[in-house]
């Protein structure tokens, strides 16, 4: 230990300086170090080890998918509105017509609070009043017939060689009955989709269902 005297003449003890090393970018602390080590060093391989979460996505099989026995068009989508002590409340009223296109052709009016649900009765209603047309081997009308719904008047007649003429919702009823070669006129000026196709099916309905045998080929009569 050395001493020094100040200026008052007193001897004071001085500790001797420790010289500092300059630390370097380099060297981090030994704590530092340790907390920012991770414990265990993360691989592609154990996160690949972990189970899956939720169970394994189920293989595609190659199935064909079966197609439907009845094919349906909607000729009418309505959004109808009720007021009630709480508010508007809406529903929704759907018009389709369903068809196998041999000779089997039905219309259905479905009515829910959604699209979808709405659609689906009106499917099952229109495979519930379906009709069976009377078709010749060719799948042509025998003759012409008239039908008269509410306020629409059609009238259907064979043409040949002329595919399908006609218009509106009657268009769609003949073209899922699967008949050919027809011309259908519109005899009222009723716009209503619904009527229209309805008054198709009064007019089908009025085919002869008694076949006859000229020669080789199976007539309606």
């Amino acid at each position: 230990m050395q001493t020094e005297t100040n200026t008052t003449g007193e001897n004071v003890a001085v500790t001797p300086s420790v010289p500092v090393v300059p630390s370097t970018g380099n060297v981090a602390p030994a704590a530092a170090t340790a907390s920012t080590t991770p414990s265990k060093p993360f691989s592609r391989d154990s996160r690949d080890s972990r189970p899956p979460r939720g169970g394994r996505r189920p293989q595609r099989t190659d199935k064909e998918r079966v197609k439907p026995e009845f094919d349906t068009k909607i000729i009418g989508i309505r959004r109808v509105t009720r007021v009630a002590s709480g508010g508007r409340r809406f529903t929704f009223s759907v018009a389709v017509v369903s068809g196998d296109k041999k000779g089997r052709v039905g219309v259905g009016l479905g009515k829910a609070g959604d699209t979808s649900l709405a659609i689906d009765k009106a499917t099952r209603n229109a495979k519930k009043n379906m009709i069976k047309v009377t078709l010749s081997p060719t799948m042509n009308i025998p003759h012409m017939v008239e039908g008269k719904f509410c306020g629409s008047r059609v009238m259907i007649m064979p043409a040949r060689g002329r595919g399908v003429v006609a218009g509106s919702s009657v268009r769609n009823v003949i073209e899922l009955a699967g008949i050919k070669d027809v011309c259908a006129k519109l005899l009222s000026g009723s716009k209503n989709k619904v009527n229209n196709a309805r008054v198709a099916i009064v007019a089908l309905e009025k085919l002869s269902k008694h076949p006859r045998t000229v020669g080789n080929v199976v007539e309606v009569k």
